[in-house]
């Protein structure tokens, strides 16, 4: 492997203070079959891209239960179990899947603890290194799941509570009861509505997962330009962007194609200049 196309070009991030990766990681959401149901069309090539990210330098993956659901989990352990000791897994429960397609909340405590039991049995782990709440259940109060979790954290099966599509309010009802080390919320160039959460993230040092960080960028004039100048794609670029947009991001872009995946991988070895950034933000 050239260190051109490493992750390790990336930089570093501690997660909860304790757990430190390269700062590319890899959203293994997109392994599994179309609209995200049941198994991909070859299992053999998506373990082959899993295994593909840990050879460049990937030591973050990202998943959760409801993808496939837990084919991704599966694949995972199929494909990297006994897993690098540097390799850190974080998963997700709190969305089941009733179709293609459709995800639907489910905090209730009960279906926490059994999705938090069904991702230790299917990555075969004896504990979660991150463990995040999906998304909060208007039909559930937030302090009974968040306090489902963190009752499985003092029991060690999870090491650190993160949590995703969360505003700062939430956020706030989860820290009064927990340390949340890590917040997974939609954030793109095209997609700032998490912006103010990012400043959030960036003065409390707490880790930013941005979710579909690869959005919209068919015909964009400066993203091209840019990426003419680095003889780079645009997809490199946009990482790259978020990468220098805050050093609390740890972006966590998805494929079930190895080529994009180096495609991704590389931008970790592009250094763009303040300039660039802000031109970007400006007009992205």
């Amino acid at each position: 492997m050239s260190e051109q196309s490493s992750a390790r070009n990336a930089g570093t991030i501690d997660v909860g203070g304790d757990l430190t990766v390269n700062r590319l990681g890899f959203g293994a959401m997109r392994i599994t079959g179309e609209g995200i149901w049941g198994d991909p069309r070859d299992r053999g090539q998506a373990k082959e891209v899993l295994r593909r990210a840990v050879e460049l330098g990937v030591n973050f993956i990202d998943t959760a239960d409801s993808y496939g659901p837990d084919v991704s989990e599966e694949l995972i352990a199929e494909a990297l179990h006994p897993y690098p000791e540097d390799l850190v897994i974080a998963t997700k429960g709190g969305l089941v899947r009733p179709g293609a397609n459709q995800w639907e909340a489910d905090g209730r405590p009960e279906h926490l603890r059994a999705a938090l039991e069904g991702s230790l049995r299917k990555l075969k782990l004896e504990q979660i290194p991150l463990y995040q709440f999906h998304r909060p259940d208007p039909r559930v109060p937030l302090e009974d799941s968040i306090g489902t979790l963190v009752e499985l954290k003092a029991q060690g099966k999870i090491r650190h509570i993160g949590v995703s599509n969360f505003n700062e309010a939430q956020l706030r009802t989860a820290q009064a009861l927990t340390p949340v080390v890590s917040i997974q919320n939609r954030y793109n160039v095209d997609d700032r509505g998490s912006e103010s959460l990012v400043d959030l993230c960036e003065q409390e040092q707490i880790v930013f997962l941005p979710w579909a960080p690869i959005q919209n960028l068919d015909g964009n004039a400066t993203i091209e330009a840019i990426a003419k100048k680095y003889e780079a794609s645009a997809r490199q670029i946009v990482l790259a962007w978020l990468l220098a947009r805050s050093p609390v991001i740890l972006p966590i872009p998805g494929t079930g194609s190895a080529g994009h995946l180096e495609d991704n991988i590389a931008a970790a070895g592009i250094d763009l200049t303040p300039a660039e950034v802000a031109d970007i933000t400006r007009n992205a």
